[in-house]
């Protein structure tokens, strides 16, 4: 995939952001947190609460990815992302908050690809069924939250060039056929 990706570090900032077009190849690195279901509404629970988040999301980017278990001598164990709608019902308040980016598989709800309009955010695709693979990428993890939740504790993951491909930029583009183009 290097050939033609745009390299881009994380935290993302609107600059990045708007530089980067739905179809863009981008190999990540910096630091990118795992979230799933059960973190995501245990994040928002928390907020309505007026407890604060277990990271600040500003800039910040979430695989939605439950590792398997680690192996001896790596950083983190199969590392392939989950379908992306499950966590639609929290995406956009994330992003107001400032999400600006998300790792999944998948299409889609036309909230969330709004929502990546209205705040400048992309939603990033990386290749199911490659976890060992996109495991390769990874070069630190961390359980920063929840741990209870077992795989699907929040983790901060340090990745050098974790290969994605941009599914919706922050200008309403989209990949996926049959999505058609946000009303201006």
């Amino acid at each position: 995939m290097s050939g033609d990706a745009k390299r881009i570090s994380t935290p993302l900032d609107e600059a990045t952001a708007r530089s980067l077009r739905a179809g863009d190849r981008v190999l990540l690195s910096g630091v990118i947190y795992t979230a799933r279901d059960a973190a995501h509404k245990r994040m928002l629970d928390g907020l309505a609460a007026g407890d604060g988040l277990p990271f600040d999301l500003t800039g910040q980017v979430v695989y939605y990815c439950g590792p398997s278990e680690t192996p001896p001598g790596h950083a983190i164990g199969s590392a392939g992302p989950t379908t992306s709608y499950r966590m639609d019902a929290y995406a956009p308040e994330l992003h107001r908050l400032g999400l600006k980016g998300t790792i999944g598989k998948g299409d889609r709800t036309v909230e969330v690809r709004e929502a990546c309009a209205e705040t400048c955010s992309v939603y990033f695709v990386a290749v199911g069924g490659a976890g060992a693979l996109l495991a390769r990428a990874v070069v630190e993890s961390e359980v920063v939250a929840y741990e209870d939740l077992g795989p699907e504790a929040v983790r901060r993951l340090t990745v050098r060039e974790f290969p994605v491909t941009v599914a919706y930029d922050c200008f309403g583009g989209s990949v996926f056929p049959g999505d058609v183009p946000l009303s201006a």
